[in-house]
C-alpha cells in the first residue's frame, strides 16, 4: 500500500541541476530501507521555482524541499520518510518575508497569488504516464465534445471564454477557430506553434514537459471544431525533454484511442505528428512557421490571406500556441463563462509569465489578468535582489517594450500594456535594477532581432542593422548629436514598412527606452558617461588614496596587470592597461576602487 508520494521535478531547470541523479538515489535508498512498496517516486514537470532545483515535494504533507542533493537523500529517507519527521533545515523557507517559514509549496507567497489553469497539471502528474493525466480529468473534454457537442457549440464556448492567443498577438482564439470553419468540405489542419523563441522565455517548454496531453487533447478538440483530421506540433529541437515527452504522449494517446481513427467510437478521425524546428526566431510568426513546416525557408507570407483561409499547403489551418491550447480542455469542462469571469474586460482568464532578471524569486508564474506589475514583481517575485532599486521591466521579449518604475502599478492586460509601448507578447518578463543600462539593454534586444531577421523585407533586414550600428557607437562613447532623432526615425520607418509582426515590433525596446530613459541616451552621447555604470567603454577605474590600505589584493586579481603599488602603500590603476573587468571592485574590502 502506498502511503506517501515523493514528487521530483524533471523539467529542464531541475534536470540541469541533476534531479535525475537525486531521483535514482532516492529510489535506491528507499529500496535499501525496505520502503519501496510504501513510497512512490513520481517525476513531474516544472513547479515554477526554477532557481531552487532540484525540487522535491513529499505528499500527503506537501513538504517542500529545495536544492536537494544526492548526499542529502539518506537523511531525508531516514528522518522524514521512515520516521515521519521532516528535515527542517532542508525545508524551503520563503524569503519574501524575513523569518516566514513555509513547509508546504502551496503555502508560499509565490504560489498563493497564482491561479494555475494552463499550468494546472505541471508539477502534479507524471507527464510520461497517460493514466495520471486521465486521473485529473484528462480527455474528458474531448469525450464531451465528441459525444454531446456540435462543432459550432465548441466554437461558441471558446468565443464565450474570451480567450486571446497567448503567443504574442493576442487575437481572439474563438474567432480564429470560427474563420477556419469553412462550410464547404476540404482538407484542413490544426497546427501548434511550439517555437518559443524569446530570450528568457520558457512558458511553452514547461507546459510541454509537464503536461503534453493537455496540448494533444486541445488540438483534437480544435480539429473537431474546424473539421480537420490532421495536426502538427512545430517544436524547436533545442527542447529535447519536451520533444521526448511529446513523442511518448502521442504514442500513448494512439494506444488508448485518443488519437487516430474513430475516436470514442464517434467516427471522428484525428492524428498528430511532430516537426522539429531549427530555432529561428522568425518561425514563431505563424506564416513563417507554415513555410518551414512545408520544408521551405522560414519567411513570412503576405497577409491576407490568413492561415484560416490559406495555411499549411494552402489549406484552411488553425494555428495556436502551446499555452492557448493548454487552456482549452479546462474551458470546455468548466464553461466559457467561468474563464471569462477571470481577468479584465478585454483580457480574460490567466496568463503565464517567465519571471527572470534581477528578481529574488524568478520562475514560472500564472496569474489572472488584471494583476499589476507590482503584484508580480514584489508580491510573487519577492522584489529586487541584493537590496537594489527596481528600475524597469521588459515585457514581451525582443518584440516588447520597457516599462519604468513609475508605471509599476500598470494593470497586466493587453490594452494597458499596449498603452505603455510594451506588449503582452508570449509572456517574457525581464526585471532590471538600478545597475542596468537601458541603452545597453536596447542594444542587446536589437542585436538579437537584427541577427534573427529573415531578410525578406528591406526595412527589417537593413533598418535593424543601421539602428544597431548607432547603438553600438553610443555604448562605446562614440555617439553623435542627432543619433536619438535618427534612431526614432528608423524605428517608425521599420514599424510602418516591415512585412511581419516581428519586424514591426522590433523597434519597441528602442522606442520605449528613448521614451522613458532619454536622459541615459543623452548622458552616453553628450557626457560620454553611463549613468548605470555598466558600459565598460565609458567607465574609469581609480583608487581613492584615502581609502586604500595597500593590501595588494586588487593587484593580485587584476588579469591585465594594470594595478601597481607596494604593500601598505597606495595603489594605482594604469588607465591604458585597464580592461575594465571590475575584478578590483569585487575584491576590494575597503571600497577604495571607484568607478566613474
Amino acid at each position: 500500500m502506498i502511503r506517501s508520494h515523493v514528487l521530483i521535478c524533471a523539467g529542464t531547470g531541475c534536470t540541469s541541476s541533476n534531479s535525475h541523479a537525486v531521483k535514482e538515489a532516492l529510489i535506491a535508498e528507499l529500496a535499501k530501507k525496505g520502503l519501496d512498496k510504501e513510497i512512490k517516486v513520481v517525476q513531474t514537470g516544472c513547479f515554477g521555482l526554477c532557481a531552487l532545483g532540484p525540487i522535491m515535494i513529499v505528499y500527503p504533507e506537501g513538504v517542500f524541499y529545495s536544492r536537494v542533493t544526492v548526499e542529502e537523500i539518506p537523511e531525508i529517507v531516514e528522518e522524514h520518510l521512515l520516521k515521519g519527521r521532516p528535515v527542517e533545515r532542508m525545508v524551503y523557507n520563503d524569503p519574501v518575508v524575513e523569518g516566514e517559514h513555509s513547509s508546504a509549496l502551496s503555502d508560499t507567497r509565490f504560489y498563493k497569488a497564482q491561479n494555475r489553469l494552463a499550468l494546472r497539471n505541471c508539477g502534479v502528474i507524471d507527464p510520461e504516464n497517460i493514466d495520471e493525466y486521465i486521473a485529473v480529468h484528462g480527455y474528458e473534454a474531448l469525450g464531451k465534445v465528441l459525444t454531446s457537442m456540435t462543432p459550432k457549440d465548441v466554437v461558441d464556448v471558446v468565443l464565450a471564454s474570451g480567450i486571446r492567443g497567448r503567443g504574442g498577438a493576442g487575437f481572439p482564439t474563438g474567432r480564429k477557430w470560427m474563420f477556419a470553419m469553412t462550410p464547404e468540405p476540404c482538407k484542413k489542419y490544426v497546427v501548434c506553434n511550439a517555437d518559443e523563441g524569446d530570450p528568457g522565455a520558457f512558458m511553452d517548454r514547461s507546459i510541454l514537459e509537464g503536461d503534453p496531453h493537455a496540448v494533444l487533447e486541445a488540438m483534437a478538440i480544435a480539429g473537431y471544431a474546424i473539421g480537420a483530421d490532421e495536426g502538427y506540433i512545430y517544436v524547436r529541437a533545442e527542447y529535447p525533454i519536451a520533444v521526448k515527452r511529446l513523442q511518448i504522449a502521442i504514442e500513448q494517446a494512439r494506444e488508448y484511442g485518443m488519437l487516430g481513427k474513430d475516436i470514442f467510437g464517434t467516427g471522428f478521425n484525428f492524428d498528430i505528428q511532430l516537426r522539429l524546428g531549427a530555432g529561428a526566431f522568425v518561425c514563431g510568426e505563424e506564416t513563417a512557421l507554415i513555410e518551414s513546416l512545408q520544408g521551405e525557408r522560414g519567411m513570412p507570407r503576405l497577409k491576407p490571406p490568413f492561415p484560416a483561409q490559406s495555411g499549411y499547403w494552402y489549406k484552411p489551418s488553425n494555428i495556436n500556441n502551446v499555452e492557448t491550447f493548454a487552456n482549452v480542455s479546462w474551458i470546455i469542462l468548466n464553461g466559457g463563462e467561468a474563464f471569462a469571469a477571470m481577468g479584465t474586460e478585454g483580457s480574460k482568464g490567466t496568463k503565464v509569465f517567465a519571471l527572470t532578471g534581477k528578481i529574488k524569486k524568478g520562475g514560472l508564474v500564472e496569474i489572472p489578468m488584471g494583476k499589476t506589475l507590482r503584484d508580480v514583481i514584489f508580491d510573487i517575485g519577492g522584489g529586487i535582489k541584493n537590496g537594489k532599486k527596481f528600475k524597469a521591466v521588459q515585457m514581451g521579449g525582443p518584440s516588447g517594450g520597457c516599462i519604468p518604475a513609475d508605471l509599476l502599478d500598470t494593470v497586466i492586460d493587453y490594452k494597458a500594456l499596449g498603452a505603455t509601448g510594451a506588449i503582452m507578447g508570449s509572456g517574457g518578463m525581464v526585471v532590471m535594477d538600478e545597475t542596468t543600462c537601458m541603452v545597453s539593454m536596447a542594444q542587446f534586444f536589437l542585436d538579437f532581432t537584427a541577427k534573427e531577421s529573415c531578410g525578406k523585407c528591406i526595412h527589417c533586414r537593413i533598418g535593424t542593422k543601421r539602428m544597431l550600428e548607432i547603438l553600438n557607437r553610443i555604448v562605446k562613447g562614440e555617439g553623435r548629436d542627432g543619433d536619438i532623432e535618427l534612431l526614432e526615425e528608423l524605428c517608425y520607418s521599420i514599424k510602418d514598412g516591415a512585412l511581419c509582426g516581428l519586424g514591426q515590433t522590433a523597434p519597441n525596446p528602442v522606442l520605449t527606452t528613448i521614451k522613458y530613459f532619454r536622459n541615459e541616451y543623452e548622458a552616453h552621447i553628450n557626457d560620454k558617461k553611463c549613468p548605470a555604470k555598466s558600459c565598460p567603454d565609458l567607465l574609469t577605474y581609480t583608487i581613492d588614496a584615502d581609502e586604500c590600505r595597500g593590501c595588494t589584493l586588487c593587484a593580485k586579481k587584476c588579469p591585465a596587470n594594470a594595478i601597481s603599488g607596494e604593500v601598505k602603500s597606495v595603489h594605482r590603476i594604469d588607465p591604458d592597461k585597464c580592461i575594465k573587468c571590475g575584478s578590483c571592485v569585487s575584491v576590494c574590502r575597503f571600497g577604495a576602487v571607484k568607478v566613474d
